[in-house]
């Protein structure tokens, strides 16, 4: 995996995380560096979900705010 250090940065994994996950992978310990990525994209998904929910809000604020210029 010589592209482990960039794809970390790419993922958005901080500094620490990216050790981690590259400590273990040298120990041979893959299953454990998988939990640790698994822990990270749970992490990108909250927020993902949570920007979501925003922009449905303001979708929702945009629908009304035009209906009533109308």
């Amino acid at each position: 995996m010589d592209d482990l250090a960039q794809t970390l940065r790419d993922a958005g994994c901080d500094e620490g995380t990216s050790e981690a996950v590259r400590r273990l992978c040298e120990s041979h310990r893959v299953d454990d560096a998988v939990r640790a990525l698994r822990r990270h994209r749970c992490d990108l998904m909250d927020a993902l979900h949570e920007s979501q929910a925003r922009v449905d809000c303001l979708d929702y604020l945009i629908r009304r705010m035009e209906e009533e210029r109308t």
